[in-house]
């Protein structure tokens, strides 16, 4: 309240305590509000360039607590300027594609590291255009690729891979190039110096219909070598190539620590094996190279890669039927995880094991189980 507007209100309230209508005790009221408001003005006048200061003092103080700089409207993830590697794309409808997007949106350049057998196909689909509606932004660009390299995560030297590999003409398109991890790992650094982000979206069990009682030795570690010891081999390789503060992400599936009968050949173990292993490597990278680690559990999606196991569209349908959040799957929520978690919002994520599946993981009964019907209902059937 200013003088000339004090002014103007003491005049009104002497008029008023002047009524007729007035009662004493009221006029009396009115009259000592009148002279605290008018000691208030007064002091307000004096130290009002003190209390201003004080004012940006505090507002300074709430901005730059915990040092951080005030939020923008809005809660975004921004990851312009980010550079990110993705192992494990072949096609536009798994996950490592929908994360791949979700970075994109969020600004990052992506790179990716391609199956050797896979990779002519994948540029060839993605020159003629085939992958073009699953490009598409929000902002309505097209999601590009800075490179992408001939990779095969079960070699991390060149040494570890056997001349029938090497001489394989499924390994063609990786000529003169190199495809290990070690390889790629040395490209990226030539090509970017640094990198942020490091997606690992990569599985493979070549007995993973035989159940475990009938897996060699051989079928179980490969699971394991191309699943999970994989992770730990790139982020050998890769981390010291990350900023501090970057982050890294797998994908694992809830066969890890429940019973998924048909999920054979080694793959429930390898699953559990990353895991553990995504603990681990949180610790020492975090200490060693000051990055995030962490992995995601998703839910059944009925991806190409997916297919191969033979029964995806009944866990799809069982998920479907059983979990909280009564809906399929969709790979950009998977996506949109990814994202987060490899964002500068989880800074203080790491070690993590997030699951993206609807809630089925909390489920201990299957509604829809037989043996949950009444002996009416079970005849009626």
């Amino acid at each position: 309240m200013n003088t000339q507007t004090f002014s103007r209100a003491h005049c009104l309230a002497s008029q008023i305590c002047r009524s007729p209508s007035m009662r004493p005790r009221q006029a009396a009221h009115l009259s000592s509000s009148l002279r605290m408001s008018q000691n208030n003005v007064k002091s307000s006048m004096l130290y009002g360039s003190v209390s201003k200061s004080w004012r940006h003092h505090a507002v300074t103080r709430a901005e730059s607590g915990n040092g951080a700089t005030p939020a923008p409207s809005g809660l975004a993830i921004n990851l312009t300027g980010k550079k990110a590697f993705i192992a494990g794309v072949a096609d536009d409808q798994g996950f490592g594609w929908a994360i791949a997007k979700a970075l994109a949106e969020a600004g990052a350049e992506i790179s990716l590291g391609v199956w050797v057998p896979a990779l002519s196909i994948f540029e060839t689909s993605l020159r003629r255009g085939k992958f073009d509606a699953n490009r598409k932004l929000s902002n309505g660009g097209m999601m590009e690729f800075s490179n992408i390299y001939p990779m095969d995560a079960v070699y991390d030297t060149p040494e570890d891979v056997p001349e029938d590999v090497a001489n394989n003409k499924r390994y063609a398109a990786a000529s003169g190039k190199g495809f290990t991890v070690s390889e790629v790992a040395e490209h990226v650094k030539e090509d970017f110096g640094k990198i942020d982000i490091l997606v690992h979206s990569l599985a493979n069990g070549p007995e993973v219909t035989k159940p475990l009682l009938e897996t060699s030795r051989r079928g179980y570690l490969a699971a394991l070598s191309a699943s999970s010891y994989s992770y730990v081999s790139m982020v050998q390789r890769f981390g010291p190539l990350m900023n501090e503060g970057g982050a890294a992400i797998s994908l694992t599936y809830i066969a890890s620590e429940r019973i998924i009968p048909g999920y054979g050949g080694g793959m429930s173990s390898a699953k559990a094996a990353l895991e553990s292993d995504t603990r681990v490597l949180a610790y020492e990278a975090g200490r060693k190279f000051k990055v995030r680690v962490n992995t995601i559990s998703a839910g059944p999606l009925g991806s190409r890669a997916a297919k191969a196991i033979g029964f995806i569209e009944d866990m799809i349908r069982y998920s479907y039927e059983n979990a909280p959040i009564q809906k399929e799957l969709q790979a950009r929520e998977v996506g949109n995880a990814a994202a987060f978690l490899l964002s500068p919002l989880a800074s203080a994520i790491t070690g993590s094991l997030v699951y993206v599946d609807n809630g089925l993981n909390a489920m201990a009964l299957a509604t829809d189980s037989q043996a949950l019907l009444k002996p009416e209902e079970a005849n009626a059937k």
